[in-house]
């Protein structure tokens, strides 16, 4: 953990008059709140960000040294994406598809470059909107799982399982882990009232979870928490937070049984909760999931330039449901190395920043988290076009660049003014972990 901190001048407002600031929170925000209707292209999301990236762009956005890596890895993979999309630039949905690749790589730099500065208002926009959007995207599951409207079945569900505002039951659990790590985060840092709040909101998003049926969500929930309470817990200074993190869980674990328990008295729930917590046969026979895994790596070794976004399932039975595998086959050797060198410097750099402390590191902790979840889960599900990975990533940057600054900037006071009182110690008596 970095000893030192500086004050917060990376969250002040600079420059553009304080409307044109306001615009841009609110804009944010919104970003945040529709990033869970995706059903549909181009979406609501894809629409509000592109307003807000041209906002932001317009009144000055500026690209830190520090994200460097971030827009040279994305662009050199979507470059060995556009060369291998050239062998078949002619099948049908491929242009979408590398428009899209390119697009929300533009989305992850843009959310790092915009936390350059009015470092924390912007932050608690944005992740304020996507809790509003965990919330919309649990309703319309729920809504839709117990067909209280009948006429919306076919939209809101997909294999018995509910999908929300998504087109796959697996994206909406995957989307949910985020807003549902901000608000235990709130459960465990807040006081009473917000507390309450958030107990309720976990409540949802828990029903949401179960019912969308994806076994890598319901795994990626609780080893994100355990990854976001542990680091909550080592960080943290004070005591009682640390006696509260330990009686919350315990607690937390508990009633998550018993509520797991009342939901699958209902008999639907229990017969798909019992199909889906098995082994599937497309997992383990002989065409299946980490079948496919070992002869897509092999066929990756003979084919440098790939063999084209879109084009797998052409030569197996289905997706490859790996984002690592899938890079080499889309992208060729060139996005095969630079995809997971990019994961791999974003978790690396991403947990220094997570463990430094700053007026942001409690919601940097959870970003860690969330991204962390999703680079997991890339192992067995194809994450290359999840707009909340982008997301993730971009924040984790943009952090992790504002850190880089607030840590600077205290080395800098400290060694022109080694008299004046600790900028740590300050950030920690305004800002508590």
């Amino acid at each position: 953990m970095a000893p030192h901190s500086a004050p917060a001048s990376t969250s002040a407002v600079s420059g553009p008059s304080f409307a044109v600031e306001r615009l841009r929170v609110l804009l944010l925000w919104l970003t945040g709140a529709s990033s869970a209707i995706v059903f549909i292209e181009p979406s609501p999301y894809e629409l509000i960000s592109l307003l807000t990236i041209i906002v932001f762009a317009l009144s000055g956005l500026t690209l830190s040294p520090t994200l460097m890596p971030l827009a040279f890895l994305l662009m050199l993979i979507n470059i060995g994406y556009s060369l291998s999309a050239s062998q078949v630039i002619g099948e049908q949905g491929v242009i979408i598809w590398l428009m899209t690749s390119w697009y929300l790589a533009l989305t992850a730099v843009f959310f790092a470059a915009m936390l350059g500065a009015n470092t924390q208002a912007r932050l608690d926009a944005i992740t304020r909107g996507c809790v509003v959007a965990g919330i919309i995207a649990s309703l319309v599951a729920i809504v839709g799982y117990f067909r209280i409207f009948p006429g919306a079945n076919d939209l809101l569900l997909l294999y018995d399982r509910a999908r929300g505002t998504f087109k796959d039951p697996n994206v909406l659990g995957a989307f949910l882990v985020f807003p549902t790590l901000l608000v235990l985060q709130r459960l465990i840092t807040g006081n009473a009232s917000q507390a309450a709040r958030s107990a309720i909101l976990l409540g949802l998003f828990a029903v949401a979870l179960l019912l969308s049926f994806s076994r890598a969500a319901w795994g990626q929930v609780v080893y994100t928490a355990v990854v976001a309470l542990a680091l909550t817990f080592l960080t943290s200074r004070s005591e009682p937070l640390r006696l509260r993190i330990v009686l919350l869980t315990i607690a937390g674990a508990v009633v998550l049984v018993i509520f797991i328990v009342a939901l699958v008295s209902i008999d639907a729930v229990a017969v798909m909760f019992k199909e889906r917590a098995s082994l599937q046969t497309y997992d383990v026979n002989e065409q299946g999931r980490f079948a496919r895994h070992a002869m897509g790596a092999i066929f990756a070794l003979d084919v440098p330039l790939g063999i084209g976004p879109l084009q797998f399932n052409k030569y197996f039975t289905e997706d490859p449901h790996n984002s690592y595998l899938n890079a080499f086959m889309a992208g060729g050797w060139l996005s095969g190395v630079c995809y997971p060198a990019l994961v791999a410097l974003t978790l690396f750099y991403g947990l220094r920043c997570a463990l430094t402390r700053t007026p942001w590191q409690s919601t940097a902790i959870i970003v860690y988290a969330g991204y962390f979840g999703v680079a997991t889960e890339s192992v067995i599900i194809d994450s290359d076009h999840w707009r909340h990975a982008f997301l993730l990533l971009g924040l984790l940057w943009g952090l992790i660049a504002a850190t880089h600054r607030y840590v600077a900037r205290a080395d800098a006071r400290t060694a022109v003014a080694p008299w004046a009182p600790n900028p740590a110690t300050l950030a920690r008596h305004e800002h508590p972990a």
